[in-house]
């Protein structure tokens, strides 16, 4: 399944088809599911007690849009959701118009550039896209116009026994864990498992869904910043891959309810699964729309570290994936969640 969902298109905006191979798998586990005008996915697991949890995980990808085509047939783009330009050249990429058409990403080699322009940072405009073409009728002729989506070329690879790199890790492996764990729970609450939209771009379909659910409890299930990598000194390194899933304590879009935190905290302490502390200063998640809703909800975030954030190789650790699961079930089976808060 985590095959399928990493390779599935859906740039923020265009979440259409990764949307229905969610549906398609929910609707095996749960009473209902519905995709709302903005364009979540939201499948409901009734509980016979009372409490409604909503959990989120964002299902669109960070990529592109076709915003000139010159007279020689390159193409050039804006950005859709945070991008890293230095990991653009030489990418692999698919531009979607009336079929899926390769190209790479490059720009003016550097031994082509005078002293002035090495020295200035690469930006979104100087990266073009080849994708073959002689001309920029060539181009049309294919349907690639003004808007047209671009997405990141990158399957899903397996490194090692525990470790799988994708281009779509943020936040697919959030969708996994969140379909993972509706196969697996039995809770006495009102689940709502949410495929949420537009996240890469300000947390936009989280706010309208969980408008409509408004839960008591909300969680997002996202990635975090890994950065056991070299040159990064340990007091910065904010989480590891292997070591358990990170329970947010302060992100630029929410700071982590302490009582839900503590209670999550807990419940892993219990049952002996490794969980981590995440700060982050900057980016946010779903529940950074979650916790304003209406009143207020009680909310945090649950996350998987990830390296290479942003990039068309994305690495995670599945021990943290499965150990996400497990809290999850934990965490939602337990009656006294809904009464401690």
């Amino acid at each position: 399944m985590l095959d399928k969902l990493s390779n599935a298109v859906g740039i923020s905006g265009y979440e259409e088809e990764i949307a229905e191979l969610i549906k398609s798998e929910m609707e095996k586990y749960t009473d209902s599911v519905e995709i709302d005008t903005l364009g979540n996915v939201i499948g409901l697991k009734k509980g016979n007690g009372k409490g409604k949890i909503m959990l989120a995980a964002h299902m669109d990808e960070i990529g592109f849009v076709v915003s000139h085509i010159d007279k020689n047939g390159f193409i050039f783009v804006s950005p859709v959701g945070g991008i890293n330009v230095k990991t653009l050249i030489g990418t692999r990429v698919i531009v979607h118009g009336e079929g899926k058409y390769y190209g790479v990403m490059g720009s003016i080699p550097p031994h082509m550039k005078k002293e002035k322009e090495k020295e200035k940072e690469l930006s979104i405009e100087d990266i073009f896209i080849d994708i073959g073409a002689k001309n920029k009728d060539e181009v049309l002729k294919r349907g690639i116009d003004i808007g047209s989506i671009i997405t990141y070329e990158g399957d899903l690879k397996r490194l090692s026994e525990n470790r799988y790199t994708g281009k779509t890790m943020d936040d697919r492996i959030g969708v996994f864990i969140l379909i993972e764990t509706l196969k697996r729970v039995k809770s006495p609450y009102d689940l709502y498992f949410v495929a949420t939209t537009q996240e890469e771009v300000g947390l936009r379909g989280a706010r309208v869904s969980g408008y409509k659910i408004s839960p008591d409890i909300g969680i997002a299930i996202d990635v975090t910043l890994a950065m056991d990598v070299p040159d990064v000194k340990e007091h910065r390194r904010i989480t590891e891959l292997g070591k358990g899933p990170a329970i947010t304590v302060m992100d630029r879009s929410v700071i982590g309810n302490r009582k839900l935190n503590s209670f999550i905290e807990k419940i892993a302490r219990e049952e002996k699964i490794p969980l981590q502390r995440n700060i982050l200063t900057r980016g946010g998640t779903d529940a950074g729309s979650i916790h304003l809703i209406k009143e207020g909800v009680v909310s945090t975030t649950l996350s998987i570290p990830t390296r290479f954030v942003h990039s068309p190789v994305e690495c995670i650790d599945m021990r943290d994936v499965e150990n996400a699961v497990k809290l999850l079930v934990k965490v939602l089976e337990t009656e006294t969640l809904g009464k401690s808060f």
